[in-house]
Formats: structure tokens, sequence, C-alpha cells
């Protein structure tokens, strides 16, 4: 049974302002109306026989339950990292949960942050993936290279296997410009897209064989592991012993069972800001404009505007991106520097580098509109039939307007509804809760006052998303 495995780990800095560390890159649309996770998710749905497997961090949880409901799918399991240590452990903790639901589980492993243009050629390169996998190859995927990068690691491609895979001769490290040209004109290597198929008991044998402590650490925290809500626990103490490494260091590079599977579909791991411009289908003055934008005597440029009108004039070659709370203006050549920005954010503790202006919480989201000293004022939305916890702070009261929706409030011991342009006041220190009964986003606005106002001024006394102290 073919699995798709699900990797949704990593964090897109290179994608900043719009990708950050609470929502990154795989869970935004960035080239199309759905979320990257849920375009990979539609992307398998084809070919799979099994619903997937999502390994992810805690932070994101709720990130990935929800973008999966909305696009209709129930996954296997969602397993959380206890923390990161790379695509060899994370690959491993989903090959011993589909071995608990099926012993022929076949494992299409896909981090969920890839851009493919062509579905066909995608779903045409699983047939002789799959033969190879059954076999016990252990097969990746290489991208037919469409130019000369020197962004990527390579792979060489060895004879033609029966399956219609090949052998994967060597793994080589990215190159420098005139051998990516010598390898791109013999036509004998291919980018190495992280992209892999193979049985999962074939995956651990290989895993067992060359990175035993990675195999004993996983096998070990799986088998420990809980359940909480839809989430598959490892055992924190037990994965902490994990070493960190990739798939490719970790297994591909030592194993005598390699194959490759040539794949030309339009692939992008949509690393930087010059990627979305390479695959977002420029208009005839070369530019891709996404948002509100007004582009004059502009050319050859990526301007995307997520929150209000961006308009450009007299520029060429640029990268603009605006967000509620940042700005980017990047030449085009040189985004790779965006990652710099992000460290030097995090360095003077900005929240802008982990944070947009608009937060999302299982619940549903919170957005600051005006934050000055001693008052703030937040736009909050609960989804249908969600409830925030029972808490209380020490340091601010707050005042709830409702403008869209109907809300039950707990107030001390007291219970009440509250309808639209209706309002209540929590005083500070009063137990509370806001709850929504309805079938439609309740929205209301906040008003915060008191001598502290930050996020971590709460005490949770019940929470039914295991948040409480």
């Amino acid at each position: 049974m073919l699995v798709p495995v699900l990797l949704s780990g990593g964090v897109g800095s290179r994608l900043w302002p719009v990708s950050r560390q609470g929502r990154p890159k795989q869970f935004l649309p960035m080239s199309g109306a759905l979320s990257m996770l849920q375009s990979t998710c539609d992307r398998v749905a084809p070919v799979a026989a099994g619903q997937p497997i999502v390994v992810c961090n805690e932070e994101h949880r709720f990130l990935v339950a929800e973008q999966l409901r909305e696009v209709g799918t129930t996954p296997q399991a969602i397993i959380l990292e206890p923390e990161g240590r790379n695509t060899a452990p994370a690959i491993a903790l989903a090959a011993f949960s589909a071995l608990e639901m099926n012993k022929d589980s076949v494992l299409l492993v896909l981090p969920a942050d890839h851009h493919i243009q062509s579905v066909a050629a995608f779903t045409e390169a699983m047939e002789p993936a799959q033969r190879a996998a059954e076999e016990g190859c252990l097969v990746t995927f290489g991208v037919v290279p469409s130019r000369a990068e020197t962004g990527y690691g390579y792979i060489r491609c060895g004879e033609k296997l029966a399956s219609g895979a090949l052998q994967l001769a060597e793994f080589v490290e990215k190159p420098d410009e005139v051998t990516a040209e010598k390898y791109v004109a013999s036509g004998n290597f291919v980018w190495n897209s992280g992209m892999f198929m193979f049985r999962a008991d074939r995956y651990l044998e290989a895993l067992k064989a060359s990175s035993e402590s990675i195999y004993a650490a996983c096998e070990a925290a799986m088998g420990a592991s809980s359940t909480d809500m839809d989430f598959l626990r490892p055992d924190r103490d037990a994965f902490a012993e994990c070493p960190s490494d990739s798939i490719d260091y970790a297994v591909m590079e030592h194993t005598r069972d390699g194959a490759v599977v040539p794949l030309d579909c339009g692939w992008s791991d949509i690393g930087a800001w010059s990627a979305l411009w390479d695959v977002g289908g420029a208009d005839e003055q070369g530019n891709v404009l996404v948002g509100d934008v007004l582009a004059h005597e502009t050319r050859d440029s990526y301007i995307r505007s997520e929150s209000r009108l961006v308009a450009t004039t007299g520029i060429d070659n640029i990268v603009v991106v605006e967000t509620a709370d940042a700005v980017l203006v990047a030449n085009r050549d040189q985004v790779q520097g965006v990652k710099d920005i992000v460290e030097a954010l995090k360095a003077t503790d900005r929240s802008e580098a982990t944070l947009h202006q608009r937060v999302y919480r299982p619940w549903g989201s919170y957005e600051s509109l005006v934050e000055s000293d001693g008052f703030q004022v937040k736009r909050i939305i609960v989804q249908p039939g969600q409830k925030l916890s029972l808490q209380k702070h020490f340091h601010r009261a707050e005042h709830w307007i409702v403008v869209r929706g109907t809300a039950e409030v707990t107030r001390g011991d007291e219970v009440f509804t509250l309808s639209e342009d209706q309002s209540t006041y929590i005083p500070l220190g009063t137990v509370h809760r806001l709850v929504n009964p309805g079938q439609i986003p309740l929205e209301l606005i906040e008003v915060q006052s008191g001598s502290y106002l930050g996020e971590d001024d709460i005490v949770r006394f019940e929470d039914v998303y295991g948040r409480q102290e």
C-alpha cells in the first residue's frame, strides 16, 4: 500500500516576511489558492492507496490538522517531532508508524513545501518508482535539470533497471558553475529533489545498517509514544538521544540498492522569492504581481501585496513583498540574503522574525490593531464550535464587543450569551472563557487595559487543546 509521508517541519525563513516561524511557507498559499501542504495532499491523492502520515513540530500541530480538514483529508497519523532532527529520523518515525498499520506499506516521502507545475508528469513517475520500491530499492526522484544550477546537489545516474528506474551511481555536492554546466551537458545528472519512495521495512533495515543510533532512538521513541487528541507523540526523552542527520547522509549514500526516477515536472523547492518569480507566470513586462499591485515602468520583478496597495515605478529586477507589519525590498538576484535579515531580527528580539500580526491559534486567530502604553486593541475570530481556555490575567482587564456571530461568555460564576453589537467587561483577575456556540465565525473587538499586556500573562485552568498548566 502506497502511503504518502509529508515532511512539514521547515520554517521557510528565506520567504520572510510572508513565511515566519509561527506560520511558515508550507501553510501558506504561495503559488495558488491552496497552501503548499494542501497542494501536496491534492497531488498525491490520485496515486496513494493510503491516507498520509504528516511529520511536523508541536507548534504547528493544529495548523496541520485544520488544513488537512479543509481539503477533506483524514491522515493516518500526525506525528509530532519532540525536536527537529533532520529528515532521516523524521522518516524513521513515519516508517515505524506505517508498519504498525500495514506491514506492506510503501512510503512516498515528500517535503510539504515543494511546487510541482505538471501533476501529470509527477503522477507518471510514480509507476516505475513503485515497481522499484516493491522490489526492495530505495528510490529517489531526480529532477531533470532545466539549467546549470549551483544551488542544488546532483545525482549521477547509472544503468536502467528492469523496473524502469535508473541505478543511483553517486551523490555529488552543490557544484560551481563550470561543473554544473558539465553535469547538465552530460545528460547523466539530475537535481537532488529530496523526494523518495521505498518500502517502510526496507528503509528501516537500511537505516539500522548505516546509522544504528538513529534507528535505535526512533524505535525507542515510537515504542514509548503516546496519543494526544489526533496527534501521535514519540517519547521526548528517547528521541533526545537521536543524532541529527539527513536521509542522504544517513542512508542513501551508503546503500547499494539506490535507484533514481527522473522527474521532469516543473519542480521547485521554492527556496527564495526568485523561485516564485520563476514559477509565477510573468506578464509581458516580465513581472509577477500578486495582490493589490500597480506596477508602472516596472520590469522583471516580483511584487506581492498582502494587505494594502503597493505601487512601483521605474524599477527593474526587484522583489517587493508587503505584509501588514513589514516590507521587504531586494534585488531579485540577491534574495538569499533574506535569511540574514531574519537572523538580525532574531538577534534584536524583534517579533516580526517569528510572528505575523495575525496570530493563529487552534480555536481561530487574533490580530493586534492598535498598541500603546497601557492599552491594546485586538480583533479576535473564534471558529464555529471552538472555545478558548478557562483563564485569568494578573495585569490586565478586557472589554469585549461582538461585531459578528454569537458569543457564550463565562465570567466568574456567570455564563451568558452576547449577540452582535453587545459587549461585556472582564475585570482584572476574573476567571473567564469565550466560546462560539454558533454556525458562523465569531468576531469581536477586544480592548485590553493594564500595566502589562504580554501574551504570557495568562493562567489556564481548563483547555480542550491540552495547554493548561
